[in-house]
């Protein structure tokens, strides 16, 4: 293939990058990405082994002079959040990403990179291609659907990991490290709706665009606007002021990203109710602008009336769901004061949509306090039956405490202020890791989260510097080289 990274080295590690970047490989599509592994392995006469869910592990053996030397596991997932800009035409199930380089920044046109976890996978491919390194022996782990609850990494066989340290590549900001990271869950809720006979009357269409979103996890404290709430406080408005049916509502594709885009359609038979519906739901939309603008400068609120016919929810039906939403909890629930503030418990209505018999709202709960998490889960049961809906939690998963000692902690540190002059940063993340299973299910691990700098992860703001990359592979590499 036509490479567009040049200029940096290692050039393998960016040729991995862009290979895999032309695998479809959204959560649940990991099939064709473990194919590509798996011939890789193949190709290098690698030990390898590939389960079930696609998880692909890969073994390595130690290079020369290390053979005594206690073995590492590298670790990362293969699927990536398949987010794209409103009007963006891009199957994610078949279409490569296209990639931009552009001032030394790596994205892609209109949709989400797979930075998270495409760095990862090319890291671990570039080092287990490279016969030159310095390197206990290694265990490459590639997990599938990490990022719809971290379900390949809880289906994977750990006995066949003889390691006991982790280095987990899924931490998106170069010069820090994490530690430790929060639990959390999926929560759905779902209630059956009865719909009308189909009425003639006038259609009030409601869009909102261009709000910041970001991961439901490390940008939840930054409180950006959440999509779906805004919609369901304007229909709330319209509700208790005209005589509006709803009939449709969908924002949000997922529970981990905070919904940057929200529609809704709402009818009215009465042609003077709709042209008074129309004007406050502008006069409202402006107020959300200007309450909103100062902080997500490009936040739109379109709203528009056509003539039409549909076949709307009943009003029961309607007012149930809209309530329900104007009442979920969300964004941040407690704060750790004695951490600077440090985020302990959240949630995000990540999804709320609507087909022809069922309302439905994803939620993703996070807590790194067991007691924390079972309080949030309980106000999620308490709302669902008070307006009618069945719950159902899925793809838990565990927190990852704070280790007190930690040799490779130590390594990274030491390796960190000699190559670059300055101190790794150690901290806690309000996001799930991988780490938090796999210590479960290993006794003894010494675990640590690191990579190279990534923004705007879940968004398709996402982008990767390059050159933090190209330093990222330097440090882990030395690391490695220490760890021989």
């Amino acid at each position: 293939m036509e490479y567009k990274i040049t200029g940096y080295k290692p050039e393998k590690l960016f040729h991995f990058f862009e290979e895999i970047s032309a695998i479809p490989r959204g959560s649940g599509n990991e099939e064709a990405i473990s194919d590509y592994l798996v011939a890789f392995a193949k190709e290098r006469d690698l030990w390898f082994h590939r389960d079930e869910l696609f998880n692909v592990i890969v073994k390595k053996e130690a290079s020369q002079g290390a053979e005594t030397k206690l073995a590492v596991m590298l670790q990362g997932h293969t699927d990536m959040v398949c987010e794209k800009l409103a009007g963006v035409t891009h199957d994610f199930t078949t279409d490569p990403l296209d990639l931009i380089v552009k001032d030394g920044v790596l994205s892609a046109n209109g949709t989400t990179l797979g930075g998270d976890n495409g760095a990862a996978v090319a890291l671990m491919l570039a080092i287990l291609d490279d016969n030159t390194l310095t390197h206990p022996a290694l265990e490459c782990v590639f997990t599938t659907q990490e990022e719809i609850g971290l379900n390949g990494a809880a289906a994977l066989d750990k006995s066949l990991i003889t390691a006991r340290t982790m280095i987990n590549l899924d931490s998106e900001e170069e010069g820090v490290a994490t530690v430790s990271c929060a639990g959390g869950s999926r929560c759905g809720l779902s209630r059956p709706i009865t719909r009308t006979e189909t009425k003639e009357g006038t259609l009030l269409h409601l869009e909102i665009s261009g709000l910041l979103g970001g991961h439901s996890g490390t940008d939840i404290d930054k409180e950006h606007q959440n999509a779906n709430l805004l919609m369901a406080r304007m229909i709330n408005h319209l509700f208790h002021s005209t005589e509006a049916l709803l009939v449709d509502f969908n924002g949000g594709t997922k529970d981990n990203a905070i919904p940057r885009e929200s529609k809704a359609t709402l009818l009215y038979t009465n042609e003077a109710a709709a042209e008074e519906a129309l004007a406050l739901a502008s006069t409202l939309a402006a107020d959300f602008s200007a309450e909103i603008c100062p902080y997500e400068p490009d936040f739109h609120f379109e709203v528009s009336k056509e003539s039409g016919s549909a076949a709307p929810m009943t009003a029961e039906d309607g007012k149930a769901l809209i309530t329900a939403m104007c009442l979920a909890p969300n964004g941040v629930q407690f704060r750790n004061m004695n951490l600077n503030g440090f985020t302990v418990t959240s949630l995000n209505l990540g999804v709320a949509a609507t087909d022809a018999a069922s309302a439905n709202l994803v939620f993703a709960p996070r807590s790194s306090v067991a007691t924390l998490m079972n309080a949030l889960k309980e106000k999620l049961c308490l709302l669902a039956e008070t307006f009618g809906f069945e719950v159902n939690f899925t793809g838990e998963y565990p927190g990852w405490s704070f280790a007190e000692i930690s040799p490779i902690r130590d390594v990274f540190v030491e390796s960190y202020r000699e190559l670059f002059h300055d101190e790794l940063k150690i901290e806690a993340i309000h996001a799930g890791l991988e780490c938090g299973l796999f210590s479960d299910a290993i006794p003894g691990l010494d675990a640590i989260a690191v990579g190279p700098t990534i923004r705007g992860c879940h968004t398709p703001d996402e982008h990767l510097p390059l050159d933090s990359f190209a330093h990222f592979y330097a440090l882990l590499t030395d690391v490695l080289k220490r760890l021989a």
